[in-house]
């Protein structure tokens, strides 16, 4: 096969990667277990929430007509009829001139139409001086108003947080139907690379990308099997990627993908399956391969760490969120204002490492095989295709690591 097919744009890398994601299956987890795991469907409110009409302050039930012209030199004064006890519906029911003593999630009492906060009233015995006014509603959350019951709470695709589980609890989600989280092998070739236990001698050096990858499969929600290191050798690599597809949805290969003659990654996908992208209009992250094999995808990706991770952050994020069955959220950003120039090449999408300082944007220039560069890095910053480079002074988005 042809060893450097034609270099596509970022965006159709990605349509290449998310068009041979298959689909995630589903299950049932109990909710303390679903942090961090995706919503298989919609899950909507079994009883409205809240249940009844609810203080959202520590104050007095009060007819909000009773406190109209109410102030410091002239309060309103309201008879104190009792207190309403949490937990507890309230046996009281207010008429004109009546109030009474409410907690933050008390029921509302009948009669009752607002909440004076404490702050703005006195006590004297069994009188209330109420000293501003408020209004119907005001201070208190109606039933019903914060999800009714049979609506939508949480979409299907959302990757749960700790908030997304507290309102499962609340409408007594119990338990969570989720999407089945993808399992994705990793294997690392190049006759250079030895395991991290090991100290290189000579031209070794350990294989930092398996580990790197694998954290980021993790954090992503995957369950990532590391392959660990495969010598340049088509028969051993063959074997490798065989295993990994037969125990794993999708393969990710680090190195193996540029244009020298003795990798033979592009080759052996295209033995097994086909390859859909071998050349990405990205720097760093050009010899980025995207294929197929028996029916799963496979990545290939650069052997250097900082353009692996560009590439897998970039065109891996969308297939593995695809695979998940996650709706993406967009990646998290920050402004800021860059504090020099930035060269690029028309026609192909730069990511560049920065350093935050406060809310400067300092570029870390340096070749694609560096480590240091990454850990010293807050983000990245993209030049889109179209643009020659950047200018001092410009405010940019700054994708966080």
């Amino acid at each position: 096969m042809s060893i450097f097919l034609r270099t596509i744009p970022v965006e159709e890398a990605i349509h290449a990667a998310t068009s041979i994601a298959p689909h995630p299956g589903r299950e049932e987890i109990p909710l303390e277990d679903a942090a961090g795991r995706v919503l298989a469907e919609a899950i909507t409110a079994d009883v409205d929430i809240p249940g009844f009409n609810r203080s959202i302050v520590d104050g007095y039930a009060v007819r909000a007509s009773d406190t109209i012209g109410a102030g410091e030199t002239i309060p309103s004064m309201l008879t104190l009829l009792g207190t309403v006890r949490m937990g507890q519906a309230p046996v009281l029911s207010l008429k004109t001139g009546e109030c009474a003593y409410i907690p933050t999630g008390g029921e509302l009492p009948d009669g009752a139409d607002a909440v004076v906060m404490i702050e703005h009233c006195e006590r004297i015995d069994d009188q209330v001086l109420v000293k501003r006014p408020v209004a119907p509603g005001e201070n208190l959350i109606r039933k019903g108003e914060d999800f009714a019951r049979d609506m939508m709470v949480l979409p299907g695709g959302r990757r749960l947080t700790p908030p997304e589980i507290g309102v499962l609890a609340a409408v007594g989600c119990h338990t969570v139907p989720v999407c089945t989280r993808p399992s994705i092998g990793v294997i690392s070739t190049g006759n250079e690379l030895i395991p991290v236990r090991e100290i290189p001698t000579g031209s070794q050096i350990r294989d930092s990308n398996s580990a790197m990858i694998g954290a980021y499969l993790q954090r992503s929600g995957c369950c990532a099997t590391l392959y660990g290191v495969i010598p340049d050798d088509r028969q051993s690599l063959q074997r490798a990627l065989e295993r990994a597809l037969s125990q794993n949805d999708a393969v990710i290969l680090s190195g193996g993908s540029s244009k020298d003659d003795r990798d033979l990654c592009a080759d052996i996908i295209g033995d097994l399956g086909e390859v859909l992208v071998h050349g990405v209009a990205i720097a760093p992250g050009k010899p980025t391969i995207i294929g197929k094999c028996r029916g799963k995808p496979v990545l290939g990706l650069p052997g250097h760490p900082a353009s692996a991770l560009v590439v897998l952050d970039r065109i891996g994020r969308p297939l593995l969120a695809a695979m998940a069955g996650e709706v993406m959220r967009p990646a998290c950003t920050r402004s800021a204002q860059l504090a020099q120039n930035i060269p690029s090449v028309r026609g192909r999408e730069d990511y560049v490492r920065v350093r935050l300082e406060g809310d400067r944007a300092y570029p870390l220039f340096g070749k694609s095989g560096l480590l240091n560069t990454l850990v010293q890095s807050d983000g990245l910053i993209r030049i889109p295709a179209g643009r020659e480079g950047l200018e001092e002074g410009e405010t940019i988005e700054v994708i966080m690591w």
